[in-house]
């Protein structure tokens, strides 16, 4: 089988070609970053990721049997915005469907509305529409945070709490969460390569957490437990965005701060995923945060 998996040379793009090619199956990637260390040693061949020419995109998809969509972006920057990333969606999901492009596995995010008044999650509304209403048939996996070796807000809050004396939380810490581990959202989504009914599935791990059960697991585990100091909300953005600057990069959003806040990111659902945070932080609990993660050098 032929599949097409966008980003496969960035984060969860990643692990789900590494599950792909574990099964022997041709993969091609739709990439951003043409010149990002290839982690296949050329086993897999990449195309330009190039809204802005849709013919092109035809073409690297054609015969694909299956497309794996990881595409969107974090938070604005320039041109770059959420809104223009669900314009580029319609565009590969059209690409897709002339390309000859049978099946679509699509990674989208919990809790997704399109009246919602956060781009984040009425974005992914309309990408979920896009290829649920595209003709191919289809599954739509919506994880919440993921974490792994590469993630951002684990290891970042990892980070914080090696250097500082305490730490801020935002609201009283009660808003809640259900993170999932990378890998098993790569396997979720290569089983969903060989199905054939469509479907719409939460990507959950088995652990629910208010932010400051998380955040002191964290702390506890690295060995750095830390003052936790509950902030009014813009107060924790405010305080994110100082940090920023030291580091050159986006720590925090307005966006995901309203979203933990109105606990978007936790499911009604089963969860579908095995690995526990808490596991998954002992087994990497030498190395977590010991390097900070940077949003803008890995995307930008």
């Amino acid at each position: 089988m032929k599949v097409a998996v966008t980003g496969a040379f960035s984060y969860s793009g990643k692990y789900i070609t590494r599950r792909l090619l574990e099964r022997g199956e041709e993969i091609v990637t739709l990439t951003n970053h043409p010149n990002r260390p290839d982690p296949f040693n050329g086993k897999v061949k990449a195309f330009p990721l190039n809204f802005s020419n849709p013919a092109e995109l035809v073409e690297s998809l054609r015969g694909a049997d299956v497309l794996v969509n990881t595409y969107w972006i974090r938070f604005d920057k320039g041109s770059n915005t959420q809104p223009k990333a669900v314009e580029n969606t319609k565009i590969l999901v059209d690409a897709a469907v002339k390309a000859g492009v049978k099946r679509m596995i699509h990674i989208s995010i919990t809790n997704p509305s399109a009246d919602s008044r956060l781009p984040y999650f009425w974005g992914k509304a309309a990408n979920e529409k896009f290829v649920t209403e595209s003709g191919m048939s289809y599954a739509i996996l919506r994880p919440t945070v993921l974490f792994g070796k590469e993630d951002i807000l684990v290891n970042n809050i990892a980070w914080l709490m090696r250097r500082l004396p305490l730490f801020g939380l935002p609201g009283d810490g009660s808003c809640k969460l259900s993170p999932v581990y990378v890998d098993d959202l790569a396997e979720l989504a290569a089983e969903a390569v060989y199905k054939k009914e469509n479907y719409v599935w939460d990507a959950v791990g088995p652990d629910e957490f208010t932010f400051k059960e998380m955040t002191q697991l964290i702390g506890a585990t690295i060995g750095k437990k830390r003052l936790l100091i509950p902030l009014p909300p813009r107060l924790a953005l405010l305080a994110a965005q100082f940090l920023s600057l030291f580091v050159n990069d986006v720590m925090l959003t307005s966006e995901e701060v309203d979203g933990l806040m109105a606990n978007l990111l936790v499911s009604k659902e089963p969860p579908r995923c095995k690995t526990s945070l808490k596991d998954w932080l002992k087994e990497n609990r030498e190395t977590v945060g010991r390097n900070y993660a940077s949003e803008l050098a890995r995307h930008f």
